[in-house]
């Protein structure tokens, strides 16, 4: 029998984060990511949301023995839904989850921005993964950046921030850029 895997389509792409067995790239079908506000905290989530028409690129790994405990404590806002049938990867196809935030913790009021830190650690992971072609579909595949921004970077906020070369600064910076131009 094998081992369960989950997508990770934000920080989870960035295998700095966490030590999850046999990480590979993979495509989540039928998913589009999100910016969500949430009754949790004063600043978004990294969501997905079912979308007939987006599939988003991400990473896949093993949970081993299907033991969900301490990944579910690190994605406490969130629940898993099966996604083995919309999952494409170079291995074998098994039992497959991704969290989404759950409905309870939606908000719809309030600013909650998106903190620089957290998504420093989403395009870094997303840029040693995919290359900067996944980064552009990162930002391509993401909707919610009408957010505000909360440049947190020399304080950081988001827990398992990393420290990110003056390169991938620049990367970071010039894609957002153009994303927040677009929103406007």
């Amino acid at each position: 029998m094998t081992d369960p895997e989950f997508f990770g389509y934000g920080s989870l792409v960035n295998l700095a984060t966490h030590n999850y067995a046999n990480p590979r790239p993979a495509v989540l079908q039928g998913w589009r990511r999100v910016w969500r506000r949430t009754n949790l905290r004063k600043a978004a989530f990294l969501s997905v949301e079912r979308c007939a028409n987006t599939a988003i690129h991400g990473v896949i790994a093993q949970v081993p023995g299907g033991n969900w405990a301490a990944l579910d404590q690190r994605e406490a806002a969130y629940q898993r839904h099966d996604v083995s049938n919309a999952i494409l990867h170079d291995g074998s196809i098994g039992a497959t989850a991704v969290y989404q935030v759950m409905p309870e913790h939606k908000e719809t009021a309030g600013d909650h921005p998106i903190l620089l830190s957290y998504l420093d650690v989403v395009v870094q992971g997303y840029l040693r993964m995919h290359g900067p072609e996944g980064v552009a579909h990162f930002f391509e595949t993401t909707d919610g950046w009408q957010s505000a921004l909360l440049d947190d970077r020399e304080r950081p906020v988001y827990p398992r921030h990393q420290l990110l070369s003056a390169a991938e600064r620049i990367i970071v910076d010039t894609h957002l850029a153009a994303v927040m131009q677009q929103t406007e």
